[in-house]
């Protein structure tokens, strides 16, 4: 039987080494799941939203296996639990879930294969617009330190420091003690496009 569950904005749900307790269904929220290197070094590899498969969780009920990355809850969230057995038997028995799983897998391996296309194949600015796009709220905000900025775009903090500077002078961010607010979203667009 799915069990209901609630959570915290900053609340740790899985780390390395546990055991996943089931599948999980959010119906409001947003998980970020992130990798950290002996280093301290965070690279984010996706979030969980609403109707969104945790290729983590998915990964450690069909191979049996612990997590091997961090969730935190990025917003309030709630949702059900589907635990092991359940998620097993729907999987062989339940056509419309499976295929929805299977969606969603397809999916986050397009995400994937764009991370790895921005981290090995990209120019560093373009990640780094990207990022405060994909971060900012409507009216411009992004509530990210310069440390989650280098986790969302897999470089360091010191780099992503010096990058920002930039944008700052030619206007297109401004740095405040909370955050980044993106002044120019239509050259951070252009830039996160690959034009110059």
């Amino acid at each position: 039987m799915s069990d209901a569950f609630v959570a915290d904005k900053g609340q740790v749900l899985f780390q390395p080494g546990q055991p996943c307790p089931g599948f999980v269904l959010l119906n409001e929220g947003s998980i970020k799941v992130s990798l950290t290197g002996q280093s301290g070094r965070e690279v984010v590899l996706y979030r969980v939203r609403p109707g969104q498969v945790c290729l983590q969780t998915l990964s450690c009920l069909i191979n049996d296996e612990a997590y091997g990355a961090e969730g935190v809850a990025e917003t309030a969230l709630s949702g059900v639990i589907v635990p092991k057995f359940e998620f097993q038997a729907k999987m062989a028995t339940n056509e419309a879930f499976r295929n929805k799983i299977l969606s969603s897998i397809a999916q986050r391996f397009g995400e994937y294969q764009q991370l790895v296309e921005d981290v090995a194949l990209t120019n560093f600015d373009v990640r780094l617009a990207k990022a405060l796009l994909r971060l900012a709220s409507e009216d411009g905000f992004v509530p990210a330190t310069h440390h989650d900025l280098a986790a969302e775009t897999a470089s360091g903090r010191a780099y992503v420091t010096r990058r920002l500077a930039e944008f700052v002078r030619n206007g297109w961010v401004e740095q405040r003690s909370n955050g980044i607010v993106v002044l120019n979203f239509g050259r951070l667009r252009q830039i996160s496009e690959g034009l110059r």
